[in-house]
């Protein structure tokens, strides 16, 4: 036991790690030294079987307390401890019966698809060389206001690969057929079996003469080169609806990139951006207009005109508004998409003080205000009586 490595300084820690610290450095020094990330590397290979080794005494609380305790012996089954409480791989594949799981489904379920849903070669060369959906694409689109508040038909073009059409996707020039490799028989996979002192270890990578295709093309297509694919620039119509947002998605099925080995093509992703409006702001469903009226306007009431998306509507502002009050038109805003019920516009009017009087015009205001004393200002009055309460003044 003298030439063994100490546990926690095979996964890089310190004596009296937590389970989690134990867990997450077994998962590091696991990923680097795997034999799929490092074919054909025998050092590689024998650390992954020591980090295996550290990490099913470590994670054990009993073995690691026997371990913390005495050494390697508190593990070793000839060293006069009891066999239950040596090392120990069940639960790890039959990583020490002779029959190694070569797709490690059992030991890494925790590493969840890091290497295409398993470590195994077979599992991943089944979905290399099963059907794959094709990229997903996505195309960003700038359209008015106006456009987005009531829907409209656009025609883009997209850049993309498509199925070529000499050879229909095959990549094998018109009139030849494409063969099963070999080298392979087919699986886009070679599998290597190494004896080593915890059983049969089986290891697989891709093909190098199909590159992991599992067929060989002897005659590629003058068009695709091979590929089966060829980049086209395509125009594509989509229907945009009635009350889009800034940052709204539109998805279209089935207009992405061609699938593989018969799956079905991605989807393109329409994401708009809308042009703010000169006048409108939008909350929602919801939109905000401030107009001006004039004091007169304001004091005695009056008729303005608000302007709408639709068209102008004739508003009646009440005698004695006040500056910044807000009225509400019902259902003059933008229709919602998933609801499609119309928000409503939010109309603040805002008072205009006139400037650049000539004296005629100044003589009249002051004429006004000498006829409009204190008590036809509410607010005012109001103000005045807590400054004199207060303050005192």
């Amino acid at each position: 036991m003298a030439d063994k490595r100490d546990f926690y300084e095979v996964l890089g820690l310190k004596k009296g790690a937590s389970e989690s610290e134990i867990k997450s450095a077994y998962r590091k020094m696991a990923l680097k030294y795997h034999p799929d990330r490092n074919p054909d590397d025998k050092t590689a290979e024998e650390k992954f079987k020591e980090v295996n080794e550290a990490y099913s005494i470590l994670s054990d609380p009993e073995k690691k307390d026997k371990y913390d305790r005495f050494g390697h012996a508190g593990v070793d089954p000839n060293a006069g401890f009891s066999g239950t409480d040596g090392f120990d791989f069940s639960g790890f594949g039959n990583f020490g019966s002779g029959s190694f799981n070569g797709s490690f489904d059992d030991i890494f379920d925790m590493f969840g698809g890091m290497f295409g849903g398993g470590f195994g070669g077979r599992t991943s060369s089944a979905r290399r060389n099963g059907p794959q959906k094709g990229r997903d694409l996505q195309r960003n689109v700038t359209i008015e206001f106006t456009e987005a508040a009531f829907g409209v038909k656009k025609e883009i073009s997209v850049t993309k690969q498509v199925k070529c059409g000499k050879c229909n996707g095959e990549g094998a020039a018109p009139g030849t057929q494409k063969r099963t490799c070999t080298k392979c028989s087919g699986t886009g996979t070679i599998t290597s079996v190494q004896n080593t002192a915890f059983g049969a270890f089986q290891s697989s990578r891709a093909c190098p003469d199909c590159k992991g295709t599992g067929s060989i093309i002897d005659t590629p297509c003058p068009d695709c080169k091979g590929a089966g694919q060829i980049r086209k620039t395509l125009k594509i119509n989509v229907d945009i609806p009635a009350g889009v947002d800034n940052g709204s998605v539109i998805p279209i099925r089935g207009q992405g990139e061609p699938g593989v080995n018969g799956g079905s093509a991605g989807d393109l992703y329409i994401v708009l951006e809308v042009k703010p409006h000169k006048m409108f702001k939008r909350s929602g469903s919801d939109l905000y207009l401030e107009v001006p009226i004039t004091f007169e306007q304001a004091a005695l009431g009056a008729e303005i005109t608000v302007p709408t998306l639709e068209g102008k509507v004739a508003y009646k502002v009440p005698a004695g508004t006040q500056p910044n009050t807000v009225f509400r038109l019902k259902g003059k805003g933008v229709n919602n998409v998933r609801t499609n019920r119309k928000g409503d516009l939010y109309v603040e009017v805002t008072l205009e003080v006139p400037n650049k009087l000539n004296a005629r015009q100044k003589r009249a205001i002051e004429d006004m205000a000498k006829a409009v004393d204190a008590s036809c200002y509410q607010e005012q009055s109001g103000f005045k009586r807590k400054l004199k309460e207060i303050f005192g003044f």
